[in-house]
């Protein structure tokens, strides 16, 4: 059992164990020896997102680096993926993101990437967690490591370049005017400025962040306001990213949401009809609607499922040789460009196809009717009701309830003390009730 590590890194309440910063300091040391190889000048990159607590989990794992000897290179306030991107550009051993994604302000978290720019897997994490609490050999007096800043706005500027030079060379987005969210989150500068640089007329929506008002009220997660601004300033479309940016949510014209299952649809169908789709299929996750499953299929494009975690869909994108691949919640992948999710590029190839198309959004962007799908979540507090008979007979009666007709899915969420019940099938009433039912069961149990 990992006691630290979840799907997307190491996650909590900031200031409460494991988001202390003594458990940084240790997480620092035991990744770094773990990283390092051989006789050359190691070197550690790490970005944060905006939450007042990234001010105490970045000093902590940049002394827990100097003290087995690497080189500290602070990115400040940077997208996830654009941490991946400088780890491999800047030819570093290890890259750090202390954020919580899509999380309230509160919580915190570390993300670690390898050299190569991808998350570390499952065996990697559990070594660095074995060696959290043992006596690991530090660096003498004269081979400390040493930290230093990029120049303000260096790391941002380079960011800026790569995520630009993704979207399609002749094309501009001149026309197009844009609200862009960025959830007070690590976007705030880089999004807006490459929406503007190349051509839109862009409006912006949480680029204030103070530390506390990351993904409040805002973001891939809470897309109300963008939806009424959208409609508000007669825009074409909505970005919303979270509050890493490795999340996307989209809106149309007329404000309906345009979520993660038909953004992956779109561009699929996209990259096939150019003939740059790789693997002939792309990789979701469990969580994806059925209907993009048949849409693909209908067109001749596999659907291959992965566990919960854009991590685990790399890692099925890796092993099937598929260049697409993403979450219902809008990581999406294009490993074309880049190792993790990246809210920021996936946008710039939907608005490609909407320019290519010269269709609205509204007429692009749908491109599969979505089975009714429910899904609701319990808040756990300490006890394990899956384990129970109540909630066993519960989840055996939805499934068969459903049999043939659709599915359901009960798991324990990797960043939240939340389960998560979730069924599909082509009667919505059915769905619906089958939902409340193994829900009220896990109520019962002690949850809730």
């Amino acid at each position: 059992m990992r006691r630290l590590f979840g799907t997307d890194g190491i996650r909590g309440t900031a200031n409460v164990e494991p988001m202390t910063a003594e458990t940084a300091l240790k997480v620092a040391v035991a990744a770094g020896r773990r990283f390092i190889r051989g006789d050359h000048k190691h070197r550690v990159v790490i970005g944060k997102d905006t939450r007042l607590s990234g001010y105490m989990l970045e000093p902590a794992l940049t002394a827990g680096f100097i003290s087995i000897g690497m080189d500290v290179v602070l990115l400040g306030p940077m997208p996830t993926p654009a941490v991946a991107m400088l780890t491999r550009s800047l030819r570093a051993d290890l890259g750090v993101v202390i954020s919580a994604s899509h999380n309230p302000y509160d919580d915190n978290g570390i993300k670690l990437f390898g050299p190569d720019g991808y998350k570390l897997s499952d065996e990697i994490e559990a070594e660095i967690e074995r060696d959290i609490d043992a006596d690991l050999p530090r660096a003498a007096p004269d081979k400390l490591g040493r930290a230093r800043r990029l120049d303000d706005g260096a790391a941002v500027g380079r960011y800026i370049e790569f995520v630009k030079a993704t979207f399609p060379k002749g094309l501009r987005l001149d026309g197009l005017k844009i609200v862009v969210d960025c959830a007070n989150g690590a976007a705030y500068r880089a999004a807006p400025t490459v929406l503007w640089e190349l051509g839109a007329d862009v409006v912006t929506i949480g680029v204030e962040p103070d530390g506390f008002n990351i993904n409040r009220g805002c973001g891939a997660t809470d897309t109300r306001v963008m939806q009424e601004q959208v409609v508000a300033h007669g825009a074409h479309l909505g970005i919303a990213l979270d509050g890493d940016a490795d999340r996307l949510i989209m809106v149309d014209e007329v404000g309906t949401v345009i979520d993660g299952d038909q953004l992956m649809g779109l561009i699929a169908r996209s990259w096939a009809e150019s003939q740059r789709l790789a693997g002939g299929g792309i990789a979701a996750t469990v969580m994806s609607n059925l209907g993009l499953e048949r849409f693909l299929g209908g067109i001749g494009i596999a659907l291959d499922r992965a566990p919960v975690g854009d991590r685990y869909v790399v890692e099925l994108m890796r092993a099937k040789g598929y260049n697409v691949g993403g979450e219902q919640s809008g990581h999406v992948v294009l490993s074309d460009y880049a190792t993790t999710g990246d809210g920021l590029v996936a946008a710039l190839q939907v608005l490609a196809v909407v320019l290519q198309r010269a269709r609205p959004a509204s007429e692009v962007c749908r491109v599969f009717a979505p089975m009714p799908q429910k899904l609701r979540n319990v808040r756990l507090n300490g006890s394990d009701p899956m384990k129970t008979d109540g909630v066993r007979a519960a989840i055996a009666a939805a499934e068969g309830t459903l049999k043939g007709t659709g599915r359901l899915l009960v798991r324990k969420s990797g960043t939240e003390p939340l389960v998560r019940v979730m069924a599909e099938g082509e009667d919505e009433a059915m769905v619906a009730r089958v939902v409340d039912d193994v829900v009220a069961a896990i109520a019962r149990a002690g949850a809730g």
